[in-house]
């Protein structure tokens, strides 16, 4: 998630601020957005792994034999 996170940051300023660059008034791109961006991403990242870490540990491996 990191190298993603460290490509994607670079190549979505330089494409968004050539976007903005076409309109007629002119607004920057703060950091911070990119930063939460991320940060949001990491956190979603997290519950999940986490949530589907907890559940495979408490189900019944019992349960999985009968299926196979």
């Amino acid at each position: 998630m990191a190298i993603a996170y460290i490509v994607a940051v670079p190549l979505a300023y330089y494409i968004v601020h050539r976007w903005l660059q076409q309109f007629a008034y002119k607004i920057p791109i703060y950091w911070w957005v990119f930063l939460l961006a991320g940060l949001l991403v990491f956190a979603i990242t997290v519950i999940t792994v986490s949530w589907q870490s907890h559940k495979a540990a408490t189900a019944n491996p019992v349960d999985a034999i009968k299926n196979e």
